[in-house]
């Protein structure tokens, strides 16, 4: 059977006729084969429309918050250009604070005269061979944020930290922002998320120890507040501004604060 439709298709497409009628009318295999190709087309049809212009970034964005796979710590390595803008000199030595901080690291130490550091709070098993050279060269450490981090006050000019601070309670977040802010000596960059957002999924919990907190941004502001934290507002309009030249929206929450004097 499959012989004779081969043969029906090539005697249409040598009369002149659109290759596709013969399909059409067939009772053959040859609907569900042209069905196939057509969901081809399309796919690679929107899969080129994803990925083209300026759409790309929402793109992403939209998929990470319906499959609750995103993270703060790509939004800082996508922000370091516009970091950079705002925070001008005080971004050529850089302490990263979060989950995947050697790739951060890895990011902030191929800009121009930039040198990074990094804390990870949880375990690296999983470390790839470069993650494990920063660790053993003392560039990278794994260290309990609830406690104080193993580093002088004013050690680095800017503190950025990411998917971290959404896991501990509000007990230890009276703790680790000061001591964020106490080790900065130009401000502290914190990446939130945003409510509504899934971070923790299931087989992460026995990392996290607990379900990501997504708190908004009033709540924040009113616990900066409480800690006798002040918002940095000057390089926060100036981050609004270098954002705004490139289009960038940024995915998480930022605040930035001013360092513990």
């Amino acid at each position: 059977m499959s012989r004779r439709q081969v043969g029906s298709t090539r005697r249409v497409g040598d009369s002149g006729s659109f290759p596709f009628v013969g399909a059409l009318h067939s009772k053959s295999r040859s609907t569900p084969l042209l069905s196939i190709c057509l969901v081809l087309v399309g796919a690679c049809l929107l899969i080129g429309y994803a990925y083209s212009g300026p759409g790309m970034f929402n793109s992403i964005r939209e998929v990470s918050k319906i499959t609750g796979d995103y993270s703060c710590t790509l939004e800082v390595q996508r922000a370091i250009p516009v970091l950079k803008n705002a925070y001008g000199d005080s971004i050529h030595k850089v302490l990263h604070v979060g989950p995947d901080t050697c790739s951060v690291v890895s990011s902030l130490v191929k800009e121009e005269e930039t040198e990074a550091w990094g804390v990870e709070p949880y375990d690296v098993e999983d470390a790839d061979s470069n993650c494990k050279s920063l660790l053993h060269k003392g560039i990278v450490r794994v260290a309990d944020i609830k406690f104080p981090l193993p580093y002088r006050s004013k050690s680095f000019s800017l503190v950025i930290v990411s998917d971290a601070l959404d896991y501990l309670s509000p007990k230890y977040l009276n703790k680790t922002v000061p001591e964020l802010a106490r080790v900065a000596s130009d401000g502290v960059v914190l990446f939130a998320g945003n409510p509504g957002q899934q971070k923790a999924k299931g087989a992460e919990l026995s990392k996290f120890g607990r379900p990501a907190k997504m708190r908004s941004s009033s709540w924040w502001i009113r616990f900066f507040s409480q800690a006798n934290l002040e918002e940095n507002e000057a390089a926060s309009k100036k981050f609004e501004q270098a954002a705004s030249k490139i289009s960038y929206k940024p995915a998480c929450q930022v605040f930035h604060l001013k360092p513990l004097h």
